[in-house]
C-alpha cells in the first residue's frame, strides 16, 4: 500500500491545548492547500483527523522573525491564542528561527515579543484595554462574581467556589453564545487552588472549539486580570489549568492604568508527521 505524499506537521501541546503546526516558509504549498475551515475542520476532527483545538501555519514575515495565522477547530479564524503562541516561540527555536533570547513575531492581534525563561518560552501579551471587574449577567448558585476582559480575544471569567463542581458546557455554552456579547466569548471558571491558596484553578469553555479545553492561555490571562482587579491575586497568578499543567501570568500596570500581561507555561513538540491528501 502507497501512502499518498501529503504535507509535513508537527503535533504541539502547550498545557494540554494542542495544535497542528504547519511551517509554511519550507512548505510553500501548505498554505495554499489548507488554509481553509473544511481542511482545518478535517485535520482538527478527533477519530478521522488528526485531532486538535486548532490548526497554525508558522510562516515568514517581512519586518518580524516569524508570522502566525492561527485557526480555531470549527474552522474559523482566530485573532489570537495564547498557547499557540508560546507554542510557536518554542517551535521557532526548534526549527532555528530564533535563539534563546527576546524575538518579535506576528499575529492577527498584532506583534509580540516572546522571550526564553528558564527553558520555558513566555510571551508579552497586548495591554488589556478592556476589563470590566462586574458584569450585567446573572449568578447561579455557587458563583461569586462574574466580569469580562479582553486579552485580544474576548473572555468572560466566572468566580466559583469549586471548579470540579462546574458544568463547564452546559453553563458555558449559553454564555459564549448570548446575544449581549457582540462576538461571543471564551468562558472561564476559577476558585482558589485551596484554602488561603494563592493559586487557582481554572476550567474554559472554548469559543470555535465549542467545548472544554485543556487549557486556555488567553483565558488563564483574562482571568488573572480579574482576580487582580477583584483584590484576590498579587500581579504573579499561577492558574492550574485542566490538564494539571500551570500557567502564570505576570501583570504589570501601565502609567494610564492598564494592565499588561506576560505568560509562560509548557509548550512542547509531541510528535512529527505528514498528512495524507485531504
Amino acid at each position: 500500500m502507497s501512502i499518498p505524499n501529503g504535507h509535513p506537521f508537527y503535533k504541539m501541546s502547550g498545557s494540554g491545548n494542542d495544535f497542528i503546526f504547519f511551517d509554511a516558509r519550507s512548505d510553500s504549498g501548505v498554505a495554499h492547500a489548507l488554509d481553509n475551515p473544511e481542511s482545518v475542520r478535517q485535520l482538527c476532527a478527533t477519530g478521522t483527523g488528526i485531532g486538535a483545538d486548532g490548526v497554525v501555519f508558522l510562516q515568514s514575515d517581512t519586518y518580524q522573525a516569524f508570522r502566525i495565522r492561527y485557526f480555531n477547530r470549527d474552522g474559523s479564524l482566530g485573532e489570537l491564542c495564547g498557547n499557540a503562541s508560546l507554542c510557536s516561540v518554542r517551535l521557532a527555536r526548534e526549527l532555528g528561527i530564533v535563539g534563546d533570547g527576546t524575538c518579535h513575531f506576528e499575529t492577527d492581534a498584532g506583534a509580540m515579543t516572546g522571550h526564553f525563561r528558564d527553558g520555558k518560552p513566555e510571551i508579552d501579551l497586548p495591554v488589556i484595554h478592556d476589563v470590566r471587574p462586574e458584569t450585567e449577567f446573572e449568578r447561579e448558585a455557587g458563583e461569586q462574581r462574574i466580569g469580562f476582559a479582553n486579552p485580544g480575544v474576548p473572555h468572560l471569567v466566572i468566580l466559583v467556589e469549586d471548579v470540579s463542581k462546574v458544568d463547564v458546557v452546559g453553563r458555558g455554552r449559553p454564555l459564549r453564545l448570548d446575544r449581549r456579547l457582540k462576538h461571543g466569548a471564551n468562558v472561564n471558571f476559577v476558585a482558589p487552588l485551596g484554602t488561603g491558596s494563592s493559586e487557582f484553578q481554572i476550567r474554559t469553555y472554548e469559543r470555535g472549539v465549542e467545548a472544554e479545553t485543556l487549557a486556555c492561555g488567553t483565558g488563564a490571562v483574562a482571568s488573572a486580570a480579574l482576580l487582580h482587579e477583584w483584590g484576590l491575586a498579587g500581579q504573579v497568578v499561577r492558574l492550574m489549568t485542566k490538564s494539571a499543567r500551570t500557567l502564570v501570568v505576570t501583570l504589570r500596570r501601565k502609567a494610564d492604568g492598564h494592565l499588561w500581561p506576560s505568560l509562560s507555561g509548557e509548550a512542547r513538540v509531541v510528535y512529527q508527521g505528514r498528512t495524507a491528501e485531504l
